[in-house]
């Protein structure tokens, strides 16, 4: 039979990678930093949570805050006259046999993940689909985009990922003898948007 199934309203999962290596004193500071933590739900996070602030990491902002700005070309494509900007970024540290509880993140637009320390033999991150409350739900035979409620995505060191900071994820049970190590952080926008005459004009 003759069909086509049109993939609409995608949440779209943007990856890139560093292209290389931290050098000693960014990572001498992220080392540090696993001393200053607490303890999350499953794993330790810092007590800073403006890392990327530090005048150690101005060349990762940087080089985080292009793609940052390439997401927004390819993907928000807005005409409005706002600016982007990481308003908080933390450090995240997973061991075996840890994990990361599911979550989204409140207060921001877009969210991202880059990866100090990631083995793409084991590491990856679970996203999952809002799922609106339904009497019935099929169990499929065979999982596929439009059916599964979640999605892998397999991370290596020096990637980074931006996504909705509505989508929720979490990262499974640990496996694997390296110390995962990620730095999240939050962005949101300043600038006017919305239409006066349309009474949706907001300054942020």
């Amino acid at each position: 039979m003759n069909s086509e199934i049109l993939s609409i309203f995608p949440i779209p999962i943007y990856k890139s990678n560093l292209n290389r290596n931290l050098n000693k004193k960014e990572m001498s500071f992220i080392n540090t930093a696993k001393k200053d933590c607490y303890k999350n739900e499953g794993n330790l996070t810092s007590n800073n949570n403006y890392v990327l602030n530090n005048a150690i990491f101005n060349t990762l902002k940087k080089e985080i805050e292009l793609r940052i700005k390439d997401y927004f070309n390819k993907i928000i494509q807005t005409n409005e006259n706002v600016k982007f900007y990481i308003t908080q970024s933390w450090l995240n540290y997973t061991e075996k046999n840890q994990y990361h509880h599911i979550h989204d993140h409140s207060n921001s637009l877009i969210s991202g993940v880059f990866y100090v320390n990631s083995d793409d033999k084991f590491d990856k991150i679970v996203f999952y689909k809002k799922i609106v409350d339904t009497i019935i739900r099929l169990t499929p035979k065979t999982w596929n985009q439009w059916n599964s409620d979640s999605c892998h995505v397999v991370v290596k060191t020096g990637d980074i990922l931006l996504f909705p900071s509505s989508t929720p994820h979490m990262v499974e049970t640990k496996k694997g003898d390296n110390l995962r190590i990620s730095l999240a952080f939050n962005i949101f926008i300043k600038g006017k948007i919305g239409k006066n005459k349309g009474l949706t004009e907001l300054y942020l």
